[in-house]
């Protein structure tokens, strides 16, 4: 078992490394056939080759851990006596990355066994690359450590440190923001509530990127790309597809880096490590837009759920 939030990191960069070399490996299936359903969420051909790898991985790398990921009905105890509890979306995005269209995430994170989401002391985010990319970035860190960034040449196998920083910006205008509406439940309602917003805000000019990857939003926070992303979908389509805590689990990384991430009303987010609890949640790339934004939107979250 790993002695610090340090050695834990180093091993989700390792199993992060693991998967992304499964996606590489599998390019030229038809990753967009459908192997099953979980009480989660849609499985996927592409799904099905990560997934199947896991408890093998962890068996042979890091034992004594409880393993909660998107394609186990249950959680698995890697061990008699699991320590730690980590949580793994292998393939966060597949829609995306299964037509080739935009680079998926593998997510993975560790709290103390039986821990929540604010227990978490190590995460880490590896991108897996369509097949153009000749490059992979991953994002990993310890919580009150800071973030590592890394760039990953897939041809040469070289590793370089890589600058990444929130938007510093403390208006939307010119930039890209969203309240996300991938689907078509709740889409009116989230549309509805993104203009009143945005009204609100005075913001005129904002550019909407809907990336179908939570662990995708919280990279482009990260990196500078976006300023505000809010996914609201459970408060309006509560039976339909909807984050969940594997989704966000390095949701830690954003708040590393300097950005803020919160419930729909402004609190901390804080869920249970699972695969069912539906989340809501809203993600700023400082301090100054949490600020700014967070209370209108809190309002307006308030407004809709009196409908």
């Amino acid at each position: 078992m790993p002695r610090s939030p340090e050695e834990a990191r180093v091993l989700l960069c390792a199993l992060g490394d693991h998967v992304r070399d499964l996606v590489v490996g599998a390019r030229g299936m038809d990753m967009a056939v459908v192997e099953g359903r979980t009480s989660a969420d849609t499985i996927y051909a592409i799904d099905k080759v990560a997934d199947d790898s896991l408890i093998g991985w962890f068996e042979a790398h890091w034992p004594d851990v409880e393993l909660v990921s998107e394609g186990l009905d249950e959680p698995v105890a890697i061990g008699p006596d699991p320590q730690l509890t980590v949580i793994v979306d292998s393939i966060d995005g597949t829609r995306g990355l299964m037509y080739d269209k935009r680079a998926a995430w593998s997510l993975a994170a560790v709290a103390p066994h039986g821990g929540s989401l604010r227990d978490v002391v190590a995460a880490a985010m590896t991108e897996l690359p369509t097949t153009k990319q000749g490059l992979a970035d991953q994002l990993s860190g310890t919580r009150g450590s800071g973030l590592v960034a890394e760039r990953v040449d897939l041809r040469a196998g070289g590793r370089t440190a890589l600058t990444v920083q929130p938007s510093t910006a403390t208006d939307l205008e010119h930039g890209f923001a969203a309240v996300s509406k991938f689907f078509v439940p709740g889409k009116v309602a989230l549309a509805e509530l993104e203009t009143a917003l945005f009204s609100r805000l005075g913001s005129g000019d904002v550019f909407d990127d809907e990336y179908i990857s939570s662990g995708g939003q919280l990279h482009e926070l990260i990196a500078g790309h976006d300023r505000f992303v809010a996914d609201l979908r459970p408060l309006v389509a509560p039976d339909a597809f909807a984050c969940h805590p594997y989704d966000v689990c390095t949701a830690m990384l954003l708040e590393e880096a300097g950005g803020v991430v919160t419930d729909p009303r402004g609190a901390p987010l804080d869920v249970p490590l699972d695969t069912t609890t539906s989340v809501a949640w809203a993600g700023y790339a400082n301090a100054e837009l949490a600020a700014r934004i967070g209370p209108i939107l809190a309002e307006l979250v308030d407004d809709l759920e009196r409908r």
